[in-house]
This record gives structure tokens, C-alpha cells and sequence, in this order.
């Protein structure tokens, strides 16, 4: 059992939670709770961490058959997790990173969200789990979007981040137009978008950008663009969370595929 906070294994979690270029050298990323370690299968996983406490139900213990695993003192867990009540268990999974081409490769009629500097953790971890229950086939972003392995996106993916395909891109105008020559149709959220959302036809191969919470999409991207729509307002509202605008959009896809 670690008991000391200074142990070199605490230390390289804590590193792990804390820092996207740790994830991006060691491949690895960390999944805290019960319900998203029920997921995982131990490929998945270099290591479980599980405390003592944690350690003293039957059918947690069970939990780690199959696994590589380690107990640590309550103490202990409470500095490797990212969380303020840590549940007892934690875990380093293994990055699963696609291609461009092996999203736009998957069968089914695609449905993107192509992402352009979203950077609040929590909205492109909703936009993940949001996107999976309405059917997207993939998730693209430009550099300049959060790490998805950022320990506050994972938590708000619920699991999503298991079974939706999702790419950085470094040229997103560059991956726009490749994916565009696969015959699907771009739509730009955008404030000056000149259609509404509701009067288009998304039951076709179709994708949408979604811009920076602050500024929107970059002309070079909006320019990329099939059309330009926007979510009509009430009151004296301007425009939405990049999160609900996103979950507007993919549910109103849905909507018109199970109608079709």
C-alpha cells in the first residue's frame, strides 16, 4: 500500500491530472469513479488506484480482477484525485487518438461537430456526451480546443469519451475542405448565420462548426462554410453557451433523420 504522498507513483498522477503535455508524452490519462471505471476493460488500463477504505467493500474488491492495481491510504488518494471527495478509485487509461481518415471512414451517414477553439473543459465535454446521444459519427477540433483528456472533460463526458471518435486537427480550414470533398455539407453557427436552423436539411452527410465561447468562428472557418445559420433569440438574449448552441443543432439532426 503507498502511504506517503511523496511515493513517485502519487507524484506522476498528480502530473498526469495536472498537465496536458504529461498526457500527451506518457499516452496516458487519468479516470476517476465508480461508474466510469465500471467501464473500462483491462486493456484499457495501465493501473487502477484503489483506497483502503475503498478496498473494504467485497464487490469493489471484485472490481479489480483482470487489472494491474494498487492500494493507496485514503490520505493519499485524496492528492492523487483531481476531485474534492475522491470516491476511492482512479485509474490511467490509454489515449485512443484516430485519424481525419478514420472518422470520415466509418460507416453510416456522418454527423459532425467540428470545433474551432472551444475552450471551456466543461463545454466540450458536453458537447461530447450530448453528441453521442444524438448520433454524431465524430468530434473534430482545431489545436486550439481543450484537451480532451483534461480530468474536468472526462468527468462531464460520463463516458462518452470511451465510444465517440474524436481527432485534433492542426489545419482546420485544410480539414474542412477534405472533409467537404467526402460530400458533406458544412453548416457555420454563426450570429450572422442568414438562415435559420429549423428550415435546413440535415438528414444528408453533414457536419457543423462551433466557434470560441468569446469570439465565434474565424472568418477563414465560417468561410469554409456550405451555409451560415443561426438559432433565432427571444428577449434580449445575443447568443448561447458554444454547449447548448452545439446541442440544439445535433438534436435537431436527429430529430429529422428519425422522421426521414
Amino acid at each position: 500500500m503507498i502511504n506517503s504522498t511523496a511515493n513517485k507513483q502519487v507524484r506522476r498522477v498528480a502530473n498526469l491530472v495536472k498537465k496536458a503535455r504529461a498526457r500527451r508524452e506518457e499516452g496516458l490519462y487519468v479516470v476517476e469513479g465508480l461508474r466510469m471505471c465500471r467501464e473500462l476493460s483491462p486493456e484499457q488500463v495501465e493501473i487502477l488506484y484503489l483506497s483502503e477504505s475503498f478496498l473494504k467493500e467485497e464487490e469493489h474488491r471484485r472490481m479489480t480482477e483482470g487489472f494491474t492495481w494498487e492500494a493507496v491510504a485514503d490520505p493519499v488518494m485524496k492528492v492523487m484525485a483531481d476531485t474534492q471527495t475522491p470516491q476511492g478509485i482512479l485509474a490511467l487509461v490509454r489515449r485512443r487518438d484516430w485519424t481525419l481518415e478514420e472518422i470520415l471512414g466509418r460507416p453510416g451517414t456522418p454527423l459532425l461537430m467540428v470545433l474551432e477553439t472551444v475552450q471551456d473543459p466543461g463545454n466540450l465535454g458536453t458537447i461530447l456526451r450530448a453528441g453521442e446521444g444524438a448520433g454524431i459519427t465524430g468530434l473534430i477540433m482545431n489545436e486550439g480546443t481543450a484537451d480532451i483528456y483534461n480530468p474536468k472533460v472526462i468527468r462531464s463526458t460520463m463516458g462518452s469519451i470511451y465510444r465517440v471518435p474524436f481527432t485534433y486537427v492542426e489545419d482546420l480550414p485544410g480539414a474542412c475542405r477534405q472533409i467537404k470533398e467526402k460530400g458533406i455539407r458544412l453548416f457555420a453557427a454563426h450570429l450572422k448565420g442568414s438562415g435559420e436552423y429549423d428550415l435546413q436539411d440535415y438528414t444528408g452527410p453533414c457536419g457543423f462548426l462551433i466557434g470560441n465561447e468569446a469570439k465565434g468562428l474565424t472568418e477563414e472557418a465560417a468561410d469554409q462554410a456550405d451555409a451560415c445559420i443561426r438559432i433565432p433569440m427571444a428577449g434580449q438574449v445575443e447568443s448561447l453557451n458554444a454547449a447548448v448552441a452545439a446541442s440544439v443543432l445535433m438534436f435537431e439532426t436527429a430529430r429529422q433523420r428519425r422522421r426521414q
